[in-house]
C-alpha cells in the first residue's frame, strides 16, 4: 500500500427527504465516516459529500398531507438529518439536497449527452391513472387482491402472500393509495435509458469495482438481459422537467446518484476545487461509494452504464454493506428496538456505538446485529476497562508525584516498538474495510499495556520508599502505549480523540492533528500531560431500557400526531361470515422450520422446509422482506397443515405459515409458546 498523498472523494448513500435517521441508516454513515477519518489521519486528500435525496412522488404527497409545500418538507427533514448526523460524528466535508441548481444541471446534461448518443429510446405505455387526483400512479401507489392467490390489499407489482409478480392493470378490485378511487388506464409516452447498450462495459466494470458477493446477483441480472430502464414520469411529479419534454420529469433515480456529483460541485465552488480534476473521464483521483445493498443494481448498473454514455469517470468501488438487526431480529416498533438516532443520543454516548458497529463491520455485505447486551458489556469490556483504564492507572502518579512530567526514556522500548509496529496491519484492515479485525489487533495492544501495568504494579512502588523512578518510568510507559492505543482508535472515536489530546497536550508538538498516524513513531518523552479527566463511564442497563422504552413511546405519539391518509380504503370489506365448525376444519401445527432457503426469481419468497414430528413439508412464505433465511432456521412457527397442496410458479406449497403485521419489514412469523413441539396441535 502507498503512502504518496492520494486525492480521494467518498459518498454514502442519500438519505430519502420524507423522515428521519435511525440505527439502520448509521450503520452506512458511521462505516464511511470511519473510513474517511482514516484517510485523513494518514494524510490522504479525502473528501466525503452526500445531501439528501429530495425528490420523488412519496414526497409530493407526503407534504400534501402536511399542508406545506415539497420545499418546506425538505428543508425540514435536511435540519433533522444533519442534526442527527452531527450527533453521531459523522464529518461529512458538504451535505446538500438533489433539489439544487447543480443537481438540474448535471441531470440535464447526462440525459442531454445521452440522448444525443443514442441511448435514449421513447415509447408509448399503458399505466394506472389516478381519475380523482388526476395523476398516474406508481406501481406501489395501486393496491387490490392479488391476480394469482386472491390476497387482498397487494401493492400493485408483486404480492407479499404468494410471491407472484404482474403489472398493476392485472389486480382485481384495484384502487388507489393516494385517493382510494379506481384506476383507469391510461396511455403515456415515456423515456428509456438503453441500458442493454452498456453489457459488455458493465460486465468488465463489475468484475474490477464491485465486491464479490454482490457479483453473483449481479451476474443474475446479466444473465436475465439488461431491460431498458424507465427515466420518466408524468406531471405531476416531485422533480427536475426533463429538457424540451413539457410535462415529463426525471424519475428520482436518475437524478439522486447524479446528486453525489451536486454535492461536491457546489463544494467546489465554496472551495476553489476543480470540478473536472475528480470527474472527467481520465480523472486520476479515486471515487469510492458505500451504499446498502439493497441499491446495488442502480449503484452498478445504471449509475457506471450513466457515466459511461456521459463521458464521466467510473467509481473506482462500490462498497456494499448489509442490514442490521436487533437482538437478532428485525427493528421492531413495538419491541421499542426500531430506534432513531436522536432517541439514542438522549441516553447514550455516540462513540459507544460507533465502536460496537465497527467491532462488527467487515468488507463484505452480511447483516450485522446490535445485541444490547452484548453492545454494554463489549463497550464496558473494551473501551472502558482496557483502554481509558490504562490512562487513568497511570496519570494520577504523573500528575501528583510529578507534577504531570513524563519520564525521559521507554524502560521497555520493544513493548514500545511492537505496537508501533502493529499500526501497519490496523492501517491495512481499516483500508480494506476490516474494521472487525482492526478493533481486535487494537485490543490486543490494550490487552498488553494492561499485562504490563498490572505486572509492574505502580500502585504498590509509589508506597515504597526509593522506589519514584521506576513509578515514573512505568506510567511514562503506560501513557505512551494509552496514546498509541487512541491514535489507532481515533476514526471509531474521534472526540474521545480529541479529549485525549488535550490530556496528553498534543497541541503542544506542533502537529497538524494530534493523531498524525506516523506521529506515534516518536514517544512522549520529558513531555508534561494534563490533568485526566474521565473519558468514558460504563453503560448501564438502565440507560439501554430508557432508550427501548423512550423508542415505544415517540413512535407511538408519531403515529397518533401523523395526518391522515386521504380516503384511502385501508381495509376491504369483510368476508361472509362462517360457522365454527368451518373453522374447526382448521389444522393448525406447530412446525419446526428446518430449512430456509432464498428462491431464485422471487422477490418476496423463502422457500421453508418444515418438520412436523417426523413429517416434513415444502412451504413458499411470501415473508423474505421481514426475514433473512438464517434467522429462521431451527425456529418453530405455526403453520396451516390441511390446506390443499398449491401449485406456484417455483414449484408447490403443501401447506401455509403464519404470520402477522402490516407487511414489508414489519412482519412476524407466529411463533408457539415455550414447551411446543413439532407436530403439536394448536387448540
Amino acid at each position: 500500500m502507498t503512502n504518496s498523498k492520494r486525492k480521494i472523494l467518498v459518498t454514502s448513500a442519500l438519505p430519502y427527504a420524507n423522515g428521519p435517521i435511525h440505527l439502520g441508516h448509521l450503520v452506512e454513515y458511521i462505516q464511511t465516516d470511519i473510513w474517511v477519518r482514516f484517510q485523513k489521519q494518514r494524510g490522504h486528500d479525502c473528501t466525503y459529500v452526500c445531501a439528501d435525496d429530495a425528490h420523488g412522488t412519496p414526497i409530493m404527497l407526503k407534504a400534501d398531507q402536511m399542508g406545506i409545500t415539497p420545499e418546506q418538507l425538505i428543508a425540514k427533514v435536511s435540519e433533522e438529518h444533519q442534526r442527527d448526523f452531527a450527533g453521531f460524528m459523522v464529518g461529512f466535508d458538504n451535505y446538500y439536497s438533489t433539489h439544487s441548481p447543480e443537481n438540474r444541471e448535471f441531470a440535464s446534461l447526462i440525459y442531454r449527452r445521452l440522448n444525443d448518443a443514442g441511448h435514449i429510446a421513447r415509447r408509448t405505455i399503458t399505466q394506472a391513472f389516478d381519475p380523482e387526483k388526476q395523476m398516474f400512479l406508481p406501481d406501489r401507489f395501486v393496491k387490490g387482491e392479488c391476480p394469482k392467490c386472491g390476497a387482498a390489499d397487494q401493492y400493485g407489482d408483486s404480492c407479499e402472500a404468494c410471491g407472484a409478480t404482474y403489472s398493476p392493470t392485472e389486480l382485481k378490485n384495484a384502487y388507489s393509495a393516494v385517493s382510494g378511487a379506481k384506476p383507469v388506464e391510461k396511455e403515456s409516452e415515456h423515456f428509456f435509458f438503453k441500458l442493454g447498450d452498456f453489457e459488455q462495459f458493465l460486465r468488465s466494470w463489475v468484475d474490477r469495482h464491485v465486491q464479490q458477493q454482490m457479483i453473483h446477483k449481479l451476474n443474475e441480472w446479466f444473465d436475465a438481459g439488461l431491460q431498458q430502464w424507465d427515466i420518466s414520469r408524468d406531471a405531476p411529479y416531485w422533480g427536475f422537467e426533463i429538457p424540451d419534454a413539457p410535462g415529463k420529469y426525471f424519475y428520482v433515480w436518475l437524478d439522486a446518484p447524479i446528486g453525489y456529483m451536486a454535492s461536491f460541485k457546489n463544494w467546489c465552488d465554496r472551495n476553489g476545487i476543480d470540478f473536472d480534476e475528480y470527474w472527467n473521464a481520465a480523472s486520476e483521483t479515486e471515487l469510492y461509494h458505500f451504499i446498502g445493498k439493497d441499491i446495488a443494481y442502480f449503484h452498478t448498473l445504471f449509475w457506471p452504464a450513466m457515466l459511461e454514455g456521459a463521458g464521466f469517470r467510473k467509481p473506482n468501488g462500490v462498497f456494499c454493506h448489509g442490514f442490521l438487526t436487533v437482538n437478532g431480529q428485525k427493528m421492531s416498533k413495538s419491541r421499542g428496538t426500531f430506534i432513531m438516532a436522536e432517541t439514542y443520543l438522549k441516553y447514550l454516548r455516540p462513540e459507544y456505538l460507533r465502536y460496537y458497529f465497527a467491532a462488527k463491520l467487515g468488507s463484505g455485505i452480511d447483516d450485522i446485529d446490535l445485541s444490547l447486551d452484548d453492545f454494554r458489556m463489549r463497550v464496558n469490556a473494551d473501551l472502558v476497562n482496557k483502554v481509558v483504564n490504562i490512562a487513568s492507572r497511570c496519570a494520577g502518579f504523573i500528575a501528583k508525584k510529578f507534577d504531570g512530567q513524563l519520564g525521559d526514556k521507554l524502560v521497555q522500548p520493544e513493548l514500545y516498538d511492537d505496537a508501533v509496529r502493529a499500526g501497519e496491519s490496523i492501517a491495512e484492515a481499516y483500508e480494506k474495510r476490516e474494521y472487525a479485525r482492526a478493533m481486535r489487533e487494537i485490543m490486543h495492544v490494550a490487552d498488553r499495556a494492561n499485562q504490563y501495568i498490572d505486572a509492574a504494579e505502580p500502585w504498590v512502588l509509589a508506597k515504597q520508599e526509593g522506589r519514584e523512578q521506576e513509578v515514573q518510568d512505568c506510567c511514562t510507559l503506560g501513557i505512551n502505549l494509552f496514546r498509541v492505543i487512541i491514535s489507532y482508535l481515533a476514526p471509531v472515536l474521534p472526540q474521545v480523540a480529541e479529549e485525549a489530546a488535550h490530556f496528553l497536550n498534543l497541541d503542544s508538538l506542533n502537529l497538524t492533528d494530534g493523531f498524525e498516524w506516523n506521529a506515534i513513531e516518536s514517544p512522549l518523552l520529558n513531555h508534561r500531560i494534563n490533568k485526566f479527566k474521565p473519558l468514558m463511564q460504563r453503560v448501564e442497563p438502565d440507560a439501554i431500557d430508557k432508550v427501548i422504552e423512550d423508542s415505544k413511546q415517540s413512535l407511538a405519539a408519531a403515529a397518533a400526531a401523523a395526518p391522515a391518509q386521504k380516503a384511502e380504503p385501508a381495509q376491504e370489506p369483510i368476508a361472509d361470515t362462517i360457522e365454527f365448525p368451518d373453522f374447526a376444519k382448521v389444522d393448525l401445527r406447530v412446525a419446526k422450520i428446518a430449512k430456509a432457503e432464498h428462491v431464485e426469481g422471487a422477490d418476496k419468497l423463502l422457500r421453508l422446509t418444515l418438520d412436523l414430528g417426523g413429517e416434513t413439508r415444502n412451504v413458499f412464505a411470501g415473508i423474505k422482506s421481514a426475514y433473512a433465511p438464517e434467522q429462521l432456521e431451527g425456529k418453530l412457527t405455526v403453520m396451516v397443515a390441511n390446506l390443499a397442496p398449491r401449485k406456484m410458479k417455483f414449484g408447490v406449497s403443501e401447506g401455509m405459515v403464519l404470520a402477522a403485521g402490516p407487511g414489508g419489514k414489519d412482519l412476524w412469523i407466529l411463533e408457539p409458546h415455550d414447551g411446543a413441539q413439532p407436530g403439536m396441535r394448536i387448540k
